[in-house]
Order: structure tokens, then sequence, then C-alpha cells
């Protein structure tokens, strides 16, 4: 691993986390939910889900993801309805009262689930470093520099949304926010359904 080399798969796993998509919409769903502890959970779920594909691009075993036509679609229809149904869960959902019972636990169990699953559904992601690695790694490309790669990949990716979960969650912002949950919640289900339909729509289309 050369310095070159490394400061490139920064920048563009950088570039990568830092596009807009549904991985935001779901940790800033979870932060003006929960807090910032469990948008920061979300965030580093969705960091392991990023250092999973990468490990696997390593492996090649995401090499048969996107070789499989069949198993490829499979994902993406999954993807699909999973983000479809955290869009209806948001379109639908309704003020809490001092009544609500849901604890900070559950919270952060529905944080850490969604998190990981938004990346783990997206076979994309696996196309994503493919094209990634292929540059910079070659036969003689060691085993620890090749983990090098998936933890930077990792990192980046958790540190990002942290950062996001961070300046959603600061004390000027948050309660404003907070204060505005249902209509939060709804803007980011419509936002997720959104996303749903254009994957949908990409699966149908091939692209």
């Amino acid at each position: 691993m050369t310095w070159a080399t490394w400061l490139a798969v920064v920048s563009i796993c950088a570039l990568g986390a830092m596009s807009p998509g549904p991985s935001r919409a779901v940790v800033l769903r979870h932060t003006v939910q929960g807090g910032r502890r469990a948008g920061s959970v979300a965030a580093v779920t969705h960091g392991l889900g990023i250092g999973l594909y990468a490990l696997a691009c390593i492996s090649g075993l995401a090499f048969l993801l996107t070789t499989s036509p069949r198993l490829f679609q499979a994902f993406q229809w999954a993807g699909a309805a999973y983000l479809a149904w955290l869009g209806i869960k948001g379109l639908l959902a309704r003020p809490r009262d001092s009544q609500d019972t849901n604890s900070a636990g559950d919270s952060h169990v529905g944080a850490a689930r969604d998190g990981f699953l938004v990346v783990f559904l997206n076979p994309k992601i696996a196309v994503f470093f493919i094209a990634l690695f292929s540059q910079v790694i070659g036969p003689d490309t060691s085993l620890l520099a090749r983990l090098g790669y998936a933890g930077t990949a990792m990192v980046i990716d958790a540190g990002w949304y942290l950062l996001v979960a961070r300046a959603f969650s600061s004390a000027a912002l948050l309660p404003k926010l907070q204060e505005r949950a249902v209509w939060m919640e709804r803007l980011f289900g419509l936002i997720l359904l959104l996303l749903a339909g254009r994957l949908v729509w990409q699966t149908l289309s091939g692209t």
C-alpha cells in the first residue's frame, strides 16, 4: 500500500459516503427520533455494513453477487421492499404523547437494524467496491494492505455518518426538529418511498 493509492481510496470513499441517498435519510431519521445516540448507532452499523461489503470484494464473494443476475436482482428487490416499508412507516407516523412506551433500547435496536440493512440490501455497493479495488489492488497486494483498504472504507463511512448524527443532534437544532418530529418522520418516509420507487425502476429497466 502506498500513500498515493491510500489517499485515492480515502477520497473516493469519502465522496461515496457524502453522496445523498437512503443511508443519509435513515441516519437522520433515527437522529431525530432517538437523539445523538440512536443516530450514532445507525452510523456505526452502516459503517460495519460497508466494511462487510469491502471484505466481500477482497475475498471475491462480491464478484459472485455481481455476476449472478438473479441474485443481484433478488438483493435489489429486497432493498426496494425494505425502503418502501420504512417509507410507509414514516408516512403513517403519528404524534407521540407522554404515554409512549418506546424505550431507548428499542430505538437503538431499530437504528442498528436499519443502519446495517440499508447497506446490506444494496448490491450496487459491491459494484462500487469492485470498481474501486480493481484500480488499487493487484496480485502482489498483501493481505494486510487489502484489509487496510477495507478498514479505511469502513472508518470513513462510519465517521461521516457520525458527524451527520452529531450535527443534527446539536442542542440548538435537535429540539426544534423534535418539535416537528411527526412531519420530519413523514418527510423521511416520502423520501425513502421515492428512493424505493427509483430502485424498482432501475431494477425493471436493468440500469
